[in-house]
């Protein structure tokens, strides 16, 4: 039990020296996981950064696997490649005198991911894995009324939560809201946290303030990538910089949310985290998903799961 001005994220990790945070659902979000990265960095801590991957990492050559299914990309990396967002954040980091390798998993099932983690966690003698999920659907246990886009988000909880030998595990989520755009409902992603508080697994919440050294690191990281990649900005990480900047409504920063309308605001910026084991307890169809080796084997058993679960109804706000 820790005391009330104790944050029990870092709490978890006080321990730890060798710290690996990763971005659970591809694209841009290992960005969501930089300030928490950067804060464990400025206490002294040894961080590693990995991103499971959207970009075109077949073409890589050989001298960039550190093993298979595990990139180290460099500020250097696949220049010819416009959007490449592990590329990107490896050159803000360089720019900022941080360690700027990132590394990348292709899209694959629960088993190669699962060894492909257990590759870079020898590597670097890793001690603290922390999952990072930029938006909410990494929350849902599978019978809620839309489940957003969780292939990416539980292969990698999956990995991660058969992987020995690692002493702590925590999953962070931010961005609390964007994902209604992917039909999840956010009452009952409200209604999973207490669940998950009433079993022990959740470990309360914090926000991102832009005052803090990592906040405004974070926004110029944002700002950095959404030059960098104007065809394809991030949309979840445009949405929590803004909410940083304490922005309001219909925030507009990219032509890619033109016809929808936005709700940013101030819940966007909080972290909220768990313990990955507790997580990984209450999902529905997690052992569907355990002896996957391609993310189109993953996608098809939770689509066949979903044809044999009654989902909950949707709920709206009271007030």
């Amino acid at each position: 039990m820790t005391s009330l001005h104790t944050n029990p994220l870092f709490a978890r990790l006080a321990d730890a020296e060798r710290i690996l945070v990763a971005g659970a659902g591809g694209g841009f979000d290992i960005y969501s996981g930089l300030p928490l990265a950067l804060s464990l960095m400025h206490q002294g801590k040894e961080v590693q950064l990995a991103n499971l991957s959207f970009s075109m990492l077949d073409g890589l050559p050989l001298d960039d696997w550190a093993a298979p299914d595990l990139a180290a990309v460099t500020p250097k990396t696949a220049l010819h490649q416009s959007y490449f967002p592990e590329r990107t954040l490896a050159q803000w980091l360089h720019r900022n005198g941080y360690p700027s390798t990132v590394y990348a998993f292709p899209q694959t099932g629960v088993r190669p991911l699962r060894d492909a983690y257990r590759a870079l966690v020898e590597l670097h003698r890793i001690d603290a894995v922390v999952l990072v999920d930029g938006g909410t659907d990494i929350l849902l246990r599978g019978d809620e009324a839309g489940l957003g886009t969780p292939e990416e988000d539980l292969a990698s909880v999956a990995a991660l939560a058969g992987l020995d030998g690692v002493p702590v595990r925590l999953v962070v989520s931010v961005g609390f809201g964007v994902d209604a755009y992917h039909g999840v409902n956010h009452v009952q992603v409200l209604e999973n946290i207490a669940a998950l508080d009433r079993d022990g697994a959740y470990l309360g919440a914090f926000s991102i303030p832009r005052a803090t050294r990592e906040g405004a690191l974070y926004l110029d990281a944002v700002a950095h990538a959404q030059q960098a990649t104007p065809e394809h900005p991030s949309i979840v990480n445009g949405s929590v910089a803004a909410a940083v900047q304490g922005r309001f409504g219909d925030v507009r920063f990219t032509d890619r949310t033109r016809g929808s309308e936005l709700f940013v605001n101030p819940l966007m910026s909080l972290y909220f985290a768990f313990d990955l084991a507790g997580l990984a307890a209450r999902c529905l169809y997690l052992d569907r998903i355990e002896e996957t080796y391609l993310m189109r084997q993953v996608h098809a058993r939770i689509a066949g799961f979903r044809e044999t679960v009654t989902t909950r109804p949707p709920r709206t706000f009271p007030h």
